[in-house]
């Protein structure tokens, strides 16, 4: 089992993680874009109850392209981008990669929303793709 720990800049939020991220994704959705100023955000989908964060989160939500309410959580004191939660997957944690200590075994393996990536973005072809919504992730293993 994997075990992973994160911070933001400030040190005010922190998380352990343990165990394996069911999905790593770039996700070129617009509001991913505004988050990752132009570029796409990159993601690894943990279990709920594999995430333990300590630390007060502000957080903000909205009606997502793909009609579910988004929740974007981040440190209310250096905004570091922590995570985002959909209302159809509440059973995970999209937790950015940005905010994990030694994220290096999670490389993306899909690219989300193609179809909003502007024409100047470079998407690595061995990547699966999808252009709009992808379907869930795969249950955990019994």
């Amino acid at each position: 089992m994997s075990r992973y720990t994160g911070r933001c800049a400030c040190g005010a939020v922190t998380a352990t993680i343990e165990g394996e991220a069911f999905a790593v994704r770039q996700c070129w959705c617009r509001q991913c874009q505004q988050i990752a100023a132009g570029s796409p955000t990159a993601n690894a989908m943990f279990a709920t109850d594999a995430v333990a964060l300590q630390g007060e989160l502000a957080s903000t939500s909205y009606t997502a392209a793909s009609g579910n309410t988004l929740t974007q959580s981040f440190c209310g004191k250096c905004g570091t981008h922590v995570m985002g939660q959909s209302s159809a997957r509440p059973q995970f944690r999209t937790i950015r990669l940005g905010f994990i200590d030694t994220p290096n075994d999670l490389a993306p393996q899909v690219a989300i929303w193609t179809d909003d990536a502007p024409a100047w973005a470079v998407i690595d072809p061995a990547l699966e793709r999808f252009p709009r919504q992808p379907p869930p992730p795969p249950a955990a293993k019994a």
